[in-house]
């Protein structure tokens, strides 16, 4: 690693990147980034988390949250809210099995999650398809 690497890596953990946007950004392993952090001291600028808990209240409405000893610590104080706060929150997800395609029956192009072998936009495109072979 370089030592302008290294003032980059600086530079941008001082700003709150994560060590995967760092590495992506220099082009360097991740494992890299995070050890040249942990030998420097830099882990302190960023919160690993993208939803850091509250003392004591869920991070969607606000509500107090009510602790069992010993268990993890909550976020959110239902599901409901959970639910509502990723659907509102998609950017904190971080989702590493996104594929392109092309939709052999339509032409549009389409993203699907986690799913490779995936071949059609929509279902409407799946049933075309369908009847088409049949035919």
């Amino acid at each position: 690693m370089t030592s302008t690497q290294k003032q980059q890596i600086e530079i941008l953990r001082g700003k709150g990147k994560s060590y995967a946007a760092i590495a992506e950004t220099l082009g360097i392993s991740k494992n890299t980034v995070k050890s040249y952090c942990h030998r420097n001291n830099l882990n302190s600028a960023f919160a690993a988390d993208p939803i850091q808990p509250m003392d004591g209240v869920c991070v969607n409405c606000g509500e107090p949250l009510a602790y069992t000893p010993g268990s993890k610590k909550k976020r959110f104080c239902s599901d409901k809210c959970r639910l509502d706060w990723w659907a509102a929150h998609p950017e904190a997800m971080k989702r590493k099995a996104v594929y392109h395609f092309v939709c052999p029956v339509c032409g549009t192009a389409f993203t699907a999650y986690g799913n490779a072998k995936r071949k059609y936009c929509s279902r409407a495109c799946a049933s075309s398809a369908r009847r088409a072979c049949h035919e």
